[in-house]
């Protein structure tokens, strides 16, 4: 049992509450209540004073291609089909089982330490991120990435089905879904099977939708119907699904969504990448959505603070208009997103999984604050989270990540003189 005692609460609506103190066994919080009150049934093991930190839910990251730490920085100042086509894919198609796997772990090293406590992980090498999510402990949805213009997408499908199959259950903090990559690289048929695949398995679908004008522009010559309005022709939408980006929706694909769709919006890609504002800010109000940060290689970080920090300073500037975007609903579409994850966390209440961070905003970054909820979303860097928990678990204490980061570094820097000596080899998709 561990005692944060004193503590500040921060609950998933932004209500703050002072002089707490949370009891947490067996991976739930099994108590909280006033500080000091005694509680001799209780008896806890690690007791940490918390009377100058604030307490949260852990941050989710709804789309992420965790492995892609391995690129951060490798292609920048380019439009998205040079970025996709000339040095992204071309890397990836060497890439080995150790790229993925300390890639992998090298993401989650970022995303533990600001305080990600879950992501949505879509990409190929699905055993590597497993095990590298294992051996890290975060929670992670995982959806191995499929291509349906490779000649060998059937095949493919088989594997993954094969790998959800044999993994299903493996971790209470492992859930599996289906990953096709995007309706312009599932052509044909090929999406409907993958969703057929995914609803004869009872599980989601996590995929990339209208990620660009163009992209849109070229389904409707080659199909008539839009990005959305594809996959709902593939039965899409009568499965959960998590649809990375979305950006370029229009008023018609609203009409598609299914009652357990959710949008992970991922702004920094889109301004790096150039992709325009697209129709998502206009609709919103009337979607399911929370942040993700896509790859490091086209955001420049894991960190999904970040990403819900630009959206709420984008939609003020666009608009002129800065009441829009309040502190609070942006803190509220941050923890939207555990929802996805199906694991009873996002709750600053008794009985829900103990997905905690704790929060030290007596640093540089963030003094002098007065609210703290703006505090975290406007100033707060890896240095304000001091304590990250997953189902009761430390994975970040006192400040200090308890993997062997040194370990994840010295392998790290191995593989990425060997990938440059590789070189670039040849993509199997085009953009």
């Amino acid at each position: 049992m561990i005692k944060l005692y004193n503590a500040t609460t921060i609950d998933q609506a932004g209500n703050c509450l002072s002089h707490r103190d949370i009891y947490i066994d067996g991976g739930r919080i099994a108590k909280i209540c006033d500080a000091g009150a005694p509680r001799p049934e209780l008896k806890p093991t690690d007791a940490i004073d918390c009377s100058s930190y604030f307490v949260s839910p852990g941050l989710v990251n709804l789309h992420a291609h965790t492995a892609m730490n391995i690129f951060k920085g490798i292609a920048e100042d380019v439009p998205p089909e040079v970025w996709f086509n000339e040095m992204i894919w071309p890397y990836e198609s060497r890439m080995t089982p150790d790229d993925i796997y300390t890639g992998t772990l090298l993401g989650i090293a970022e995303m533990l330490n600001n305080g990600v406590t879950a992501v949505a992980d879509h990409y190929f090498g699905e055993e590597q991120v497993l095990q590298a999510a294992k051996d890290a402990g975060i929670r992670m949805d995982i959806a191995p990435t499929v291509f349906g213009m490779t000649p060998d997408w059937r095949d493919r499908l088989s594997q993954v089905c094969e790998f959800i199959r044999d993994h299903q259950g493996d971790s209470p903090r492992i859930k599996l879904r289906f990953g096709p990559h995007s309706d312009y690289t599932c052509p044909g048929d090929s999406l409907a099977q993958i969703v057929a695949e995914a609803r004869r398995m009872r599980l989601p679908i996590h995929l990339h939708l209208a990620e660009t004008r163009l992209q849109v522009e070229q389904s409707i010559e080659r199909t008539g119907r839009t990005p959305f309005q594809r996959l709902q022709d593939a039965g899409g939408f009568d499965v959960p699904a998590l649809i990375a980006h979305g950006l370029w929706l229009t008023d018609a694909d609203l009409a598609c969504l299914g009652d357990d769709t959710w949008f992970a919006f991922c702004p920094k890609t889109y301004m790096r990448l150039a992709s325009g504002r697209g129709g998502f800010f206009d609709f919103s109000d009337r979607l399911r959505y929370s942040f993700g940060t896509d790859g490091a290689a086209s955001s420049g970080s894991v960190n999904v603070l970040e990403q819900a920090r630009l959206f709420a300073m984008l939609e003020k500037f666009e608009r002129g208009d800065a009441t829009i975007q309040p502190v609070l609903e942006v803190w509220q579409k941050l923890m939207a997103g555990h929802a996805v994850f199906g694991a009873d966390t996002g709750r600053m209440e008794e009985g829900a999984v103990a997905d905690l961070v704790v929060w030290d905003l007596n640093t540089p970054d963030t003094m002098a604050y007065y609210h703290p909820v703006a505090a975290i979303l406007y100033a707060a860097t890896s240095a304000n989270v001091r304590y990250t928990m997953v189902e009761g678990e430390f994975l970040k204490y006192d400040g200090a990540l308890k993997m062997d980061f040194a370990e994840v570094a010295r392998e790290t820097l191995r593989l990425q003189r060997d990938l440059l000596a590789r070189g670039k080899g040849a993509a199997k998709v085009y953009y």
